[in-house]
């Protein structure tokens, strides 16, 4: 856009213009609802494994009744085509512990609003590393909900959607995330 004595001049008629501002805002709204929603997607699996309440984990085999929240998963990749890697880190500590920080760090960081460039990388990593243990789909040759969920991901630290319904403005201004801004 152009200016003229500090006033914006826009290429697009006003009423385009008053659209534009509108869209976006509504923009805003739908970016800070899926954050939101996908943040209870990964914050929910981190509950319902450490808890075992029984929507996908049964009690017994609860991260604090001692069972391995990579297990099940896992364990199901042993026929695919990377299966030999995936199924070889069945049951380790560290696995569970790393698969267990990240999904309570990415869904935390989500709802909240903060951290989005961080979450962003870690949710996409173990999304994209889910997608690779599920090779060849079988419902679809290529796309499935991890990569959708990656590419939402993705889009919602470009589109700064923390600071609508967040604290992602708040924390892009703390001394902290100015010295590294990769924690925005």
């Amino acid at each position: 856009m152009a200016t003229t004595a500090g006033r914006r001049i826009s290429p697009l008629p006003a009423q385009d213009t008053a659209l534009l501002s509108d869209g976006t805002h509504r923009a805003r709204y739908a970016w800070a609802a899926a954050r939101i929603a996908l943040g209870w997607v990964f914050l929910w699996a981190f509950l319902d494994k450490t808890f075992g309440w029984g929507f996908a984990t049964p009690a017994q085999k609860a991260w604090v009744s001692g069972g391995s929240p990579t297990t099940g998963f896992l364990k199901g990749t042993s026929e695919n085509a990377l299966g030999g890697f995936f199924s070889g880190l069945t049951g380790q500590a560290w696995v569970d512990w790393l698969f267990m920080l990240g999904l309570l760090g990415v869904g935390a960081a989500l709802i909240l609003g903060a951290g989005m460039r961080l979450a962003a990388t870690a949710g996409t990593l173990m999304l994209v590393l889910m997608w690779a243990a599920e090779l060849p789909l079988t419902t679809n040759p290529f796309l499935d909900e991890h990569l959708i969920y990656s590419i939402v991901l993705i889009g919602l630290a470009r589109a700064n959607a923390g600071d609508t319904w967040g604290i992602g403005a708040w924390w892009s201004r703390t001394p902290l995330v100015r010295a590294y801004p990769v924690l925005k």
